[in-house]
């Protein structure tokens, strides 16, 4: 995948792919990494891709995306015909698709008058882009059953998009990352595209996620994360599985939003709380400011875009994009605002249209009201929030950033089901519910496969706390770092209040966001924009006299004071990994898988032996035909089978993390 190359949306790639002769498909995943080497010129809307030395590929992308096939013109003999369209195509970043039918407001070109008589809509609980047009004939014709509703399920169409989505992602899991090549991403780029034609929004983000996390995998991108490709496929094939049976408010989260509804939210004074930079896998980035209200509502204030670290950094200095007020997104974090006429979509992310007035208000320290109240929340309880998210929507930001850019919790989308049925309070179905907001005692570092961590005492429990960012362009490693000498001579035990990012883990682990600042604790530092210094650490007697951080003793490397044993539940996530990886065919040579059975069987995790064991019988199973020729593998049943094992692996790390942090583990019914 070649970042510079303009977006090309889904549809485009599976119409030029699927125009290919077999002879050319066989040749298209050549074609692709031919073409990642050859120079790329831009001239405005027009992008020019050097296939050789005589021919040229134009690619026309206005808005940055291309949207047509006739938009990638090839200048040798064969084209139209040929295969450098496909290929270039195939190379380019995945484009957000937008919606077909829905038409919601979009904040940044102001909001609808409120004067104009509303248009006649279902209720929020039933999108009005999937309301079956037989269930809206019968409210008509009926309107004494329209007070009891049968409980509305999937259309016909919905359930064709949602086969074609298990299909698609059946076929690249038995192929694995590996063989996934273009030809397979195309068919996934198709079924995604007939999913949001369907108006199935959030099987087709999760599909064009996995898409972009194949093409990580094959060009061995850095940014690339198993983990990932594994939840995209994930959530496509438990999607496609529970969308045909789901009704009702299951039906209208399984579907979701493409882009958030504003609503009128009167006037709110808001206090600035942190902001944090946003760096996306999908080539978005910016940064985020989250506010809170006097009821300890948060509200978020985006500027996200495409672009890379360099914007991430240099974005908390542009004003927000809110009214007239001229603060910067830095400024506002350790400011107030007091709005007028504030729009809000239900993960409490304001919007910026015309009616909209706003000016530059005090703001208050962590330690005073009303911002206090974040952190009297006891532990337990923002533990079991922030686990209360349904099918891992924290994963679909960043296939939806371009088309609701903003938001910047991973997790915080967790709670807007798509159903809209109950107004948020607190942090109640809105963007934050991953957030933690701690007191913590430094006691010393950790190291582990990715670099050092900070280790803290919380209320009795040793946390590890990572670095949010690894990039150089931000400075989170950087203060990591500084901050952990204030265990070692410069002030052990020290106390610090903190603004943390859940990680699900076996051990009570986050990501730092903000914290303060450790010479005025009225003060705090964003950690992911601002740069520590020496001087902001208390004088202590091991001090030197550098002001980088380059000279810094290292902080004493201290085990966590509890160590539980862990369960063996990697056994059976090694083997959900590598099928995602390699394919089945990984997964049906001979080996342990005996005494890896047998093993968790002994530690009590006997359905996890059960998984384990189907999963590697549905990967050997082959069939024969009367000649004794091998018939293609049953990719639905191996499917079904990695799908089971997949689950249950998120849900037994969801209730390991709980027991953790001593929470209460959320369980299926949550979700």
């Amino acid at each position: 995948m070649s970042p510079l190359l303009p977006q090309v949306d889904p549809s485009v790639t599976a119409q030029l792919v699927a125009a290919l002769t077999p002879r050319l498909r066989k040749r298209l995943d050549a074609g692709v990494a031919k073409l990642a080497g050859r120079p790329v010129a831009r001239d405005g809307d027009i992008v020019r891709l050097a296939v050789d030395d005589d021919t040229d590929l134009e690619l026309h992308a206005p808005c940055g995306v291309v949207t047509t096939a006739e938009a990638i013109r090839c200048g040798c003999l064969l084209a139209p015909d040929c295969l450098h369209r496909a290929a270039a195509a195939s190379a380019a970043p995945v484009a957000e698709m937008p919606n077909p039918v829905a038409e919601i407001p979009d904040p940044g070109a102001g909001e609808p008058s409120l004067t104009k008589a509303p248009r006649t809509a279902p209720p929020t609980s039933v999108p009005a882009t999937t309301l079956p047009a037989t269930a809206a004939s019968a409210a008509d014709a009926d309107p004494a059953g329209a007070a009891d509703p049968a409980p509305e399920s999937a259309t016909p169409a919905q359930r064709t998009a949602a086969a074609a989505l298990h299909d698609a992602a059946a076929a690249v899991l038995e192929a694995g990352a590996d063989g996934a090549g273009a030809v397979l991403q195309a068919e996934l780029l198709r079924a995604a595209h007939t999913a949001r034609l369907a108006g199935l929004p959030r099987a087709a983000g999760r599909a064009v996620a996995a898409v972009t996390a194949l093409r990580a995998a094959r060009d061995a991108d850095p940014a690339h994360r198993l983990g990932d490709l594994t939840t995209a496929l994930r959530d496509v094939l438990l999607l496609a599985h529970r969308l045909p049976e789901a009704t009702g408010p299951e039906l209208a989260g399984l579907r979701g939003r493409v882009r958030q509804p504003y609503t009128p939210d009167g006037s709110l004074r808001l206090y600035g709380l942190f902001a944090e930079p946003v760096l996306t896998s999908t080539g978005y980035s910016g940064t985020v400011t989250w506010t809170a209200d006097a009821a300890g509502r948060l509200y978020t204030v985006p500027d996200v875009a495409p672009g890379g670290a360099e914007r991430a950094a240099g974005s908390a200095d542009r004003a927000v994009r809110i009214g007239d007020t001229s603060l910067t997104h830095r400024e506002l974090s350790r400011a107030g605002l007091a709005v007028s006429g504030a729009t809000v979509s239900p993960t409490g992310r304001l919007g910026a249209g015309a009616g909209v007035r706003a000016v530059r208000a005090p703001g208050v320290s962590w330690h005073a009201g009303p911002l206090d109240r974040l952190w009297t929340v006891p532990v337990a309880e923002q533990i079991a929030r922030a686990l209360a998210g349904d099918l891992d929507v924290p994963k679909a930001k960043d296939a939806d950033s371009g088309g609701d850019a903003g938001t910047a919790s991973e997790a915080g989308q967790a709670g807007e089901a798509g159903d809209g049925t109950s107004q948020p309070t607190a942090q109640d179905g809105r963007d934050g519910r991953d957030l933690l907001f701690l007191d913590v005692t430094l006691i010393g570092t950790v190291r582990e496969a990715a670099g050092e961590c900070l280790l803290a005492d919380c209320d009795g429990l040793t946390v590890r706390l990572a670095a949010a960012h690894d990039d150089p362009a931000l400075p989170d490693r950087e203060n990591l770092r500084l901050l952990a000498l204030l265990a070692h001579g410069r002030g052990p035990g020290t106390r610090l209040r903190v603004v943390a990012r859940l990680t699900p883990a076996p051990l009570p682990r986050a990501v730092l966001l903000a914290a303060s600042r450790p010479t005025d604790p009225d003060a705090h530092v964003d950690l992911g924009l601002d740069r520590l210094r020496r001087a902001d650490l208390p004088a202590g007697p091991t001090a030197g006299t550098s002001g980088d951080a380059d000279d810094a003793r290292p902080a004493p490397t201290v085990q966590p004071a509890t160590a539980p044993g862990e369960a063996p539940v990697h056994l059976l996530r090694r083997r959900v990994h590598q099928a995602a990886s390699g394919g089945r065919r990984v997964l049906a040579f001979p080996g342990s898988k005996e005494s890896e059975a047998a093993r968790l069987r002994r530690y009590g995790l006997g359905t996890a032996g059960e998984l384990l064991t189907a999963l590697h019988a549905s990967a050997a199973e082959r069939a024969r035909d009367p000649f004794g020729r091998l018939l293609p593998a049953d990719t639905g049943r191996f499917a079904t089978a990695w799908l089971g094992a997949a689950v249950y692996t998120e849900e037994v790390d969801r209730a390991l993390c709980a027991a953790s942090w001593g929470a209460s583990s959320p369980g299926l019914d949550s979700r």
